[in-house]
């Protein structure tokens, strides 16, 4: 679904702690009420899609999940699809694409959204292993080719030294020949703006539309006119902080911003 001047708003959805996770509090059923509730809100109010990831199950684990959680979002993502209409995307934390994908599979979604497609980096969690040609193999696999893949490129909170040599343009279009279906440009952690200079490479370097995927306001997303979407999160909270609720007025603010451009 596209907005009315057609740059995409995406409205993150941070799934409480789920079972088996630090911080669960063994009530499932209001993890997912909650869930359910943020993305009707987030649709409500005027964004053309839903992302929904495992924010809270602090500390990550690296590339690969329990079943419990596989399990879980899955239960969750079909709570959210039954009762919302707009694009759906799907990440789990952290790096587990292949879990993302069959969570996806299994709702009904549109997206998943995928770190380390191309070019391996250093996380938070350690070693994050580039997976475009595994993760394609496996969606191959699945029958599931419609799903289409939003891949960051030179992710927030990691460390990218090993490939300093290797520009985020050129980071871009190997995502491209790879078979990304978008690219998300962050800051280099959650809440931090992208680099406007960035944003204005990649749209002349590489023909797939660009996300911008963190650090997005209703005041400076003019900044990133340019872009073909926005995945919000922190700013759509109240005082602007991913771990708290849901502020309708953000999100109705920047809707109406994002009609200006």
């Amino acid at each position: 679904m596209k907005s009315p001047n057609h740059k995409q708003l995406w409205g993150m959805v941070h799934v409480g702690p789920l079972p088996g996770t630090p911080r669960y509090e063994k009530n499932f059923e209001s993890v997912v009420e909650k869930a359910v509730r943020e993305a009707k809100a987030l649709e409500q109010f005027g964004c053309t899609g839903i992302l929904f990831e495992n924010m809270h199950d602090v500390p990550y684990l690296k590339s690969h999940v329990g079943p419990e959680i596989t399990a879980a979002m899955a239960v969750i993502g079909t709570e959210i699809r039954n009762q919302t209409k707009i694009p759906l995307g799907v990440q789990i934390l952290a790096g587990a694409n292949e879990a993302a994908l069959s969570v996806a599979h299994a709702v009904g979604a549109d997206w998943i959204r995928v770190e380390g497609f191309v070019f391996s980096h250093i996380a938070d969690e350690g070693w994050i292993e580039a997976c475009a040609g595994r993760l394609l193999r496996y969606r191959k696999e699945l029958g599931a080719s419609e799903i289409k893949i939003m891949a960051d490129i030179k992710k927030k909170h990691s460390s990218h030294s090993i490939t300093a040599d290797v520009n985020i343009v050129e980071t871009a279009k190997a995502a491209e020949f790879f078979g990304a279906d978008a690219v998300v440009l962050t800051g280099a952690s959650t809440g931090e703006e992208a680099s406007v200079e960035e944003l204005k490479k990649l749209k002349e370097g590489v023909s797939l539309p660009v996300l911008i995927g963190s650090g997005v306001t209703a005041q400076n997303i003019s900044e990133y006119s340019v872009a073909n979407g926005f995945i919000v999160g922190s700013f759509l909270k109240k005082g602007k902080d991913w771990k708290n609720e849901l502020d309708p007025d953000a999100i109705q603010q920047i809707t109406k911003s994002i009609q200006l451009l």
